[in-house]
């Protein structure tokens, strides 16, 4: 089985096929069906009667649906799915799910920068539906819609106890169809319906400037398979321009590959930690860079927010740890759990959640997140007014 680390917040919206389901049994079990019972029931009876389970009780809900729905016929793979689906998301853990083989295509796809949707990705905060961040020039971003929105309802479908799947399945759809989604945010009256026309979504990862002759400025909106190469690419035109100074801006960034942010972070930590992992069993792995280290002379200031997640938030923790650059703007999302992508025959795969981050000082990153060291909020009214004093601030630091 092919397996690859995935730090993502919630992934992109466009991501993961609907929850169905509650009970199934092993991967193995249940690949070819009949019209009478679920196939492999010989198999499933000891390996379910060995845990103490009834296995009749599976056998008997698959017959019941499938013999039984009033929509007839019921596809034995429809059924065989989404028992995998139910498995997993039987864990209650929104950033673990079952992908199957056409939505593990898709996920493939869009983690790799290209999909269509609205261009946001959410997390669970608090027990709310939470926008993570809009990804840039993004019909959600042109909507209006923010980091830390409360999504109420989607197509006027209320999200309490909704899955992050199920949610992703109905915000996500082809170019050029709508998806009203809506939202509360802090300030606001009332929650308010906003219609969003989705597009396809190409992300640009790394965008690079000069703000002024001695400054730099970095802005890493995600972390996917193309954000290593881009990233090397901007560094390579910023040495050039021979600054003293750097801004590296994580705001809104969601997360992506944790390889990719390691990576990255060797520019500033060459062979240093930049994050830890600590699974079920307490077994501890290290993430070190391979980096040379070429902007670790520049004195550099990370801009975060609470649209900071995941990859970005151990990039951001590991700079910070080690001092090598100053944080401002706002405590981050606090997405610190570790997700792997398990690749399973017949093209699905499993992503499931192994668990937690750590900063190099041992900070725990999940539910808590990165506070800066500069705390500058960010307001509705600076939005509004394109005022943005946590770039101000970062600037000011640097002259």
């Amino acid at each position: 089985m092919k397996r690859r680390t995935l730090i993502l917040t919630l992934i992109l919206i466009f991501v993961f096929g609907l929850t169905a389901g509650y009970y199934t049994a092993y991967l193995t079990i249940l690949h070819n069906t009949s019209s009478q019972s679920p196939a492999g029931s010989t198999l499933l009876l000891p390996f379910l009667t060995s845990k103490g389970l009834d296995a009749g009780l599976f056998q008997q809900v698959w017959q019941i649906a499938k013999n039984n729905y009033v929509k007839q016929p019921v596809s034995d793979q429809d059924l065989f799915y989404g028992s995998l689906r139910g498995v997993v998301s039987a864990l209650k853990d929104p950033y673990s799910v079952y992908l199957d083989p056409a939505t593990a295509t898709k996920f493939e796809n869009e983690i790799a920068g290209s999909f269509e949707g609205i261009g946001i990705e959410i997390g669970i905060k608090k027990n709310q539906m939470t926008v993570i961040a809009p990804l840039p020039n993004t019909p959600a971003a042109k909507a209006g819609l923010k980091a830390g929105d409360k999504i109420i309802g989607i197509n006027h479908l209320d999200t309490s106890d909704m899955s992050i799947d199920y949610a992703s399945s109905l915000i996500r759809g082809k170019s050029g169809t709508k998806v009203i989604l809506t939202i509360g945010r802090l300030g606001w009256p009332q929650a308010k319906d906003i219609e969003i026309v989705r597009a396809k979504i190409e992300v640009k990862t790394v965008e690079w400037e000069m703000r002024n002759t001695s400054t730099a400025y970095l802005k890493i909106s995600h972390f996917n398979s193309d954000t290593v190469k881009d990233t090397a690419n901007a560094v390579k035109g910023i040495l050039a321009k021979n600054p003293k100074n750097l801004i590296l801006d994580l705001r809104n960034n969601p997360g992506g590959y944790l390889e990719s942010a390691v990576e990255i972070g060797g520019y500033w930590l060459p062979s240093q930690t930049i994050v830890t992992s600590k699974d079920a069993q307490g077994l501890v792995q290290t993430y070190k860079s391979q980096g040379r280290g070429e902007l670790a002379n520049l004195k550099t200031i990370v801009l975060v927010n609470g649209g900071t997640a995941s990859a970005a938030e151990i990039l951001a923790g590991a700079l910070q740890d080690a001092r090598r650059a100053t944080l401002v703007g706002e405590t981050t999302f606090g997405k610190g759990s570790v997700q792997e992508l398990i690749n399973l025959p017949g093209g699905s795969a499993i992503k499931v959640t192994t668990a937690y981050w750590y900063t190099p000082k041992n900070r725990q990153i999940n539910e808590t997140g990165i506070a800066p060291d500069i705390k500058v909020t960010l307001t509705d009214e600076d939005y509004n007014a394109d005022k943005d004093p946590q770039l101000n601030k970062a600037l000011e630091l640097l002259k």
